[in-house]
């Protein structure tokens, strides 16, 4: 225990040394923190000694506010009603100090809203002004006197800025203000302002380098520049949101304006009552620009040739050459003038003359800022009804999204001073009525004058048959071409009212002048004016909102499709038939020409010499068709016309044809039916222009139907003997005529079928409006069936010179019969009926050569070689004798024909000479011995048939004997 104790002593004394020698250094420590301490000891002992002297002062100071605070107590609740003066006294002091500042502020509002009138900031002027004006009516400034002169000069600006925003308004209403489009249809330049620094540094670097608008579009959902000064609200953030045209954005604004100075009615009273004359205005001065451009482009003044319509710009020069063209040629055609002088218009007038041109070229203008302006109307007018409509509460958030879902109803309307989509819609339409009065030269009557009342009256106006002239139509009309319209200044708004009336003296007549523009005028004009009114009335209805509809009545189309079907065609149809009526009538009509050129020529513009009627007649035609380029709608009536035209020229054409062919062999043989049907078979009718009503058969004939057909043909004429003279056409006169007809008719005919395809076209062309589609098609077999009864009696004129031809073949040979071929020696002339008939042939062939065409002259001289071949064999029947030298003269004849017929350059050479050659070795079989007679037979059976080689056997001629059993020997050689 002890070992064990001893040690742990010894650690004690040694624990015990170690925490002396802690303590020392602590101690150490402690002095050296007390050393370095002791100054800031001393200084706080000393503050708090400080802190306790002033507690204990402070404590006897609140001991005495508290005595203070009690007498102070005492003496306010003594002085109670004198500090309550008081405190009122100081609060009015302060209103009073506030209401000089406003006073002051209001003082200079008027210099401020010129100031914002003047740098165009209308909308910011009219925020102002009504702010300042509310703030005036607030209770305490009324019975200010300082400010009765501000409430004057702030009354008077009101009306400033009324005319300021009306005349802003009204300038855009017609495309003419600051914003309004251009006619290249961009804005201006100045457009935005963009509220943005960098933005505005691009558009001024813009600006500098030559941008467009179309640079400063691209920052999009700007503030506009007229809105730059504004006080944001609701409206400004809507306009900066819509996707409206600038010029659109500026309308809203300046109704907004007026909206705010609670002048709308005054607006649309003002509005109303300017529209007319404005519109008038406007188109006087458009008519005056295009008069002067042409001016400028006649005198050499103006080079820009690009601006200048074609129509208005070529019209004068076409008029000016119209004397020259009545005295052209073309290669011994009818004279220009000739043609033209048929017609009821001049060229100018005519369909696609310059004049019909150049007043749907004047329309379609005016029209085209007729819709802008309308479109702009339309706009301000709905806003207008919104405005009048609205709550007070309502925004103009919906009036710029589109989302204007108001009912306009009769109350509206008066409270807008009358002002309306449909008002203004009347008096536009009303206004372009009467600038097509005017182009027409047609005159409302003095019972109707009121324009408005008059668009109205006849949109819903039921034509009537039975009172088509009556005065209730609404409607007289008075045409004049030579009297020239003059354009005067207008007088005032209380003409607006009288009409357009030439009958009253004291009515002042206001023109448009379009007489500067459009030299000629009239009637016929209607045509070009119909399809500008249909796009104008399209795009009216496309402009009018759903529930506007009811106003796109279709006014000013339905007047004048009233017009065209009332007045103009029943006009075109007399004028034309006037025309048709001296075309076919004249005594030139139906004479072939004297001066026709020697040969044929196959087209009317290298000579081609159709008779001046039927040529006039296919002019008049075309030209009454070509009416349906413009008016699509009516291509049933202008067919109807032609139709009329065409039957009363066929029956002229029929009578002509049968004051030549009445009574005439041949005439009454081609209505045979037997010679109908070998004519059919005939070979030479391929020659026959193609009829619908006789399919082409010919070819598909047979070699021995052919020759069956025509030896049916020369028997069926041969039995006719003997024919007179009076039997056939002798005046070849008449065979000319005939020859001039035929020809003449297959060249309408051909003009017919091409009228019908195009009147078909025409009539199934939708026009550009789809609801003017033109629903029932005129059948294209109305102008063909035309054609081809014109085509038979082309026909059948051919087919009487081809039977002429024949019979006068026949006339000739017949005088065979008569003659004694037993001559007593060799004649060195051939027959004087061979010389008289091939003398005709010649000169028929060339007196027809100029009004046939070469294949039609084949088939009228083509008959004459089979016929004349057939008689000959034929007449040996007949003979009783021949001798040598009467063969050897019938040789000679035939051998005269074939050179006559060859000399037809229209007829086959090698053909006729087979035929003749026929003829010429039967009759040289006259002069073989029986025995040599019976071999040719052998080898030539089929040459010719066996009564025409029994023919041979009966004939007698000197010097040859027959034995008795020579029929019996040569049938049984045929039989075999």
């Amino acid at each position: 225990m002890d070992c064990l104790l001893r040690p742990r002593k010894l650690d004690r004394e040694g624990e015990v040394r170690y925490l002396k020698e802690q303590n020392d250094i602590i101690e150490e420590v402690v002095d050296e923190v007390v050393h370095a301490y002791h100054s800031g000891f001393n200084q706080a002992i000393q503050n708090y000694s400080q802190i306790l002297r002033l507690f204990s002062e402070s404590a006897e100071s609140i001991g005495t506010l508290k005595v203070d605070l009690a007498e102070a107590k005492k003496f306010l609740s003594s002085r109670n009603k004198q500090l309550h003066q008081l405190w009122y006294r100081s609060v009015t002091l302060r209103h009073i100090i506030s209401v000089l500042d406003q006073i002051e502020s209001i003082a200079k509002v008027p210099a401020r809203i010129e100031k914002l009138i003047a740098d165009k900031q209308l909308y910011a002027a009219v925020q102002l002004h009504v702010q300042s004006t509310l703030m005036l009516e607030r209770e305490g400034l009324q019975a200010v006197g300082a400010l009765q002169d501000v409430c004057s000069e702030l009354t008077k600006l009101q009306g400033v800025l009324f005319y300021k925003a009306l005349e802003d308004l009204h300038c855009h209403l017609y495309n003419k203000g600051e914003y309004s489009l251009s006619f290249d249809g961009h804005d201006d330049d100045n457009a935005f302002e963009i509220l943005d620094g960098a933005a505005l540094d691009g558009i001024a670097s813009t600006r500098v380098g030559g941008g467009n608008v179309k640079d400063i579009k691209s920052v999009s959902h700007q503030i506009p520049i007229w809105l730059s000064c504004s006080t944001p609200n609701e409206f400004i953030e809507a306009i900066k949101k819509s996707d409206a045209a600038l010029h659109v954005k500026y309308m809203y604004t300046m109704v907004e304006c007026l909206s705010m100075l609670e002048k709308i009615a005054a607006t649309g009273d003002i509005i109303c009552k300017r529209l007319r004359p404005t519109i008038r205005d406007i188109i006087t001065s458009k008519i005056k620009a295009h008069a002067l451009t042409i001016s400028s482009s006649s005198s050499g003044v103006s080079h820009s040739a690009g601006t200048v319509n074609s129509g208005l710009h070529y019209l004068k020069e076409q008029l000016e050459s119209y004397p020259l063209q009545k005295q052209k040629h073309q290669n011994g055609t009818l004279e220009a003038a000739k043609l033209l002088a048929v017609s009821p218009v001049s060229p100018a007038m005519a369909p696609t003359g310059a004049a019909q041109a150049a007043a749907k070229e004047l329309l379609d203008s005016i029209l085209d800022i007729i819709i802008r302006i309308l479109e702009n109307h339309v706009i301000v007018g709905e806003l207008l009804e919104s405005k009048s409509a609205q709550h007070s509460d309502t925004t103009t958030q919906d009036s710029l999204t589109g989302d204007m879902n108001w009912n306009p109803d009769s109350e509206t309307s008066q409270i807008t001073g009358g002002y309306s989509v449909g008002s203004s819609l009347t008096v536009l339409q009303s206004e372009c009525q009467q600038l097509i009065c005017e182009i027409l030269r047609a005159t409302p009557e003095a019972a109707s004058a009121d324009a408005s009342a008059q668009t109205a009256r006849l949109a819903n106006k039921v034509p009537s048959k039975d009172k088509r002239n009556c005065s209730e139509d609404g409607l007289t009309f008075a045409f004049r071409f030579t009297e020239a319209t003059i354009s005067i200044p207008n007088k005032g708004v209380d003409l607006i009212h009288q009409g357009w009336n030439r009958k009253g003296a004291n009515v002042l007549q206001e023109g448009y002048g379009t007489a500067t523009v459009l030299p000629e005028q009239g009637i016929y004009l209607a045509a070009s004016i119909y399809r500008p009114v249909i796009q104008f009335t399209d795009k009216i209805a496309s402009l009018l909102p759903p529930k506007h509809s009811q106003l796109g009545n279709d006014g000013l189309l339905s007047f004048v499709e009233n017009f065209l079907k009332d007045r103009f065609l029943p006009t075109l149809f007399v004028d034309y038939r006037k025309g048709v009526q001296q075309a076919i009538s004249c005594p030139a009509a139906f004479r072939p020409r004297a001066n026709a050129a020697s040969i044929y020529a196959p087209l009317v513009e290298k000579g081609r010499p159709v008779l001046q009627g039927l040529l006039a007649i296919d002019f008049l035609a075309k030209e009454v068709l070509d009416w349906t380029q413009a008016m699509p709608k009516y291509t049933g009536e202008l067919v109807k016309y032609v139709q009329t035209f065409l039957e009363r020229t066929y029956e002229r054409c029929r009578t002509s044809y049968m004051e030549a062919v009445l009574e005439k062999l041949s005439y009454m043989l081609i209505g045979r039916l037997d010679v109908e049907n070998l004519m059919r078979l005939d070979p030479a009718s391929a020659y026959l222009p193609n009829s619908f009503a006789q399919p082409d058969e010919e070819s598909s004939a047979s070699n021995a139907e052919t020759v069956e057909a025509e030896a049916g043909i020369s028997d069926l004429l041969w039995a006719l003997r003997p024919i007179k003279q009076e039997n056939l056409i002798h005046d070849d006169n008449k065979l000319i005529l005939l020859a001039s007809l035929s020809d003449s008719l297959e060249y309408v005919a051909d003009s017919i079928e091409r009228l019908g395809q195009t009147s078909l076209i025409s009539s199934m062309q939708v026009d550009e409006a789809h609801r003017h589609t033109r629903t029932s098609s005129i059948p294209p077999r109305d102008l063909e069936s035309f054609a081809e009864e014109y085509r038979k009696l082309a026909i059948d004129c051919l087919k009487v010179l081809h039977v002429e031809m024949q019979l006068e073949t026949i006339f000739h040979m017949q005088e065979m019969m008569t003659r004694d071929y037993l001559d007593d020696q060799d004649a060195e002339e051939p027959d004087d009926f061979v010389i008289s008939l091939n003398a005709q042939i010649t000169r028929r062939d060339e007196e027809m050569a100029p009004f046939v065409a070469k294949v039609r002259r084949k088939y009228i001289f083509g008959g004459i070689c089979s016929v004349a071949a057939h008689a000959s064999i034929k007449a040996l029947v007949e003979m009783k004798s021949i001798n040598l030298f009467g063969v050897q003269q019938i040789c000679r004849n035939s051998i005269a024909l074939e050179q006559a017929l060859a000399a037809i350059p229209s007829i086959d050479s090698e053909a006729i000479q087979q035929r003749l050659d026929r003829v010429r070795t039967y009759y040289e079989l006259l002069n073989l011995p029986f025995e040599a007679l019976l071999a040719f037979i052998t080898d030539h059976k089929y040459l010719f048939t066996a009564a025409e080689y029994s023919s041979l056997l009966k004939v007698k001629v000197p010097g040859r004997e027959i034995p008795v059993d020579a029929g019996e020997r040569v049938s049984e050689i045929l039989s075999h």
